[in-house]
This record gives C-alpha cells, structure tokens and sequence, in this order.
C-alpha cells in the first residue's frame, strides 16, 4: 500500500481486540515519533509506553471509560515538560555538540538567546508550547502506525491530572498531554470502521496564494 492509501484505511478505532502488536512495530513507531521536528530542537515531552493491564485498568475509568484504554496492545502517553528550564535546554545543546563532535558559534549564541527567555516565562505558558511538540510526535507515531498496519487512537478525553498522578508525571516534572492507543480493530463491535471516511474537500481545506 502506499502511504495515502495506508492514511486513507487508518481511522480512529473505537475498539480494539487486545490482540498484542509486536515490539519490532512498537519500536518503529517510536522510533517515528523520536524522529519528528521540534521547536528548537529541544524535544521538551516523554512518551511513555504502558503494557501494564493493571494501569491501563485505573485509566479506563477517568477516559470516559472508553474500552481501547484496556483492549488496546500498548498505550501511549505523551508527556511534556512543565516548564522549560536552563538544564533541559543545556542537555539538549550539550547532546548536539557531543554528537556532532564540534561547537558552532551560531548555535551557541541561540543557545544563550533561549536561556534569557524560555526560562524566565510563565510555566502555564511554557507547557502549552511543549504540549504542542508533543502533537508534532503524536502526528508522526500514528502515520508510522499506519504504515505499519497497527490502529491507533487518538485521545485527549481524559482527566489529565490523574493521569499524572496514576504515571507519577509531576515528580518528574512533567503534564500528560494525549495518549494513543495502539492495537487492531475489532470490526465487529466497531461502529466507525464500515463508514466512509469524512473529510473537508481541497478547494474548502486548502487556499494557495501565488
């Protein structure tokens, strides 16, 4: 299948079969989202991976009780930084530098840009704008989900504090932000997954200025 047919067959599973994905999918979906551009290249959120059934139990209930929190293979949580910090900005400058083997004056003077504002900003404001790099990651794990033939399910319909506080995020200084399961379908108790799919045509979605 090529990718828009792939895009064109995923869609939002409604249920899943519990049937297991496997880790070699599992670690190129990640892989995908590890991958994904972000502001400043600081990738400021976590993805946790949760196969534990007993977890997944507690977060059913605050997602609305949706059943692809317990039926799906793993759940995904995105987590992003609460704040920015001098130290999380230095760690990911510092892990450039490590990996190309060299300084770059350029690179070093935004360096110094970010640390005289991200840091001093209002933290609230500071998770919205990671929050957003999280969604950037989100994006690129569910079309590597497609590729791979795995459903996935994006959900903000939950109560995101005690997802904190079920993962224990803010101890680590960090917000749930969305979660996606990832699992297969179970077309028989699916109501979405016979319906045509419903987008905005191009001429409506798209406006090309020349």
């Amino acid at each position: 299948m090529k990718l828009l047919d792939k895009l064109n067959w995923r869609y939002a599973a409604k249920a899943m079969n519990g049937e297991k994905v496997s880790e070699d999918k599992i670690e190129r979906i990640l892989e995908a989202a590890r991958l994904a551009p972000t502001s400043s290249g600081l990738q400021p959120f976590e993805i946790f991976v949760v196969k534990n059934q007993e977890i997944k139990e507690k977060i059913r209930p605050i997602a609305w009780n949706q059943s692809v929190v317990t039926d799906c293979s793993h759940l995904l949580v995105f987590a992003a930084w609460d704040t920015y910090t001098a130290d999380r900005i230095n760690y990911m400058f510092d892990l450039t530098n490590d990996i190309r083997g060299f300084k770059n004056e350029g690179w070093e003077n935004y360096r110094e840009m970010l640390l005289s504002s991200y840091p001093q900003q209002d933290a609230n404001e500071n998770f919205e704008h990671a929050a957003k790099q999280a969604y950037i990651a989100l994006g690129m794990a569910m079309i590597a989900a497609a590729e791979e033939k795995v459903d996935s399910t994006p959900m903000e319909g939950f109560d995101a504090k005690a997802v904190n506080e079920i993962l224990d995020l803010e101890s680590r200084g960090l917000k749930s932000t969305i979660m996606l399961p990832l699992g297969y379908r179970k077309t028989d108790d699916d109501w979405l997954v016979n319906l045509v799919k419903v987008r905005k045509p191009m001429t409506d979605l798209v406006t090309v200025i020349e």
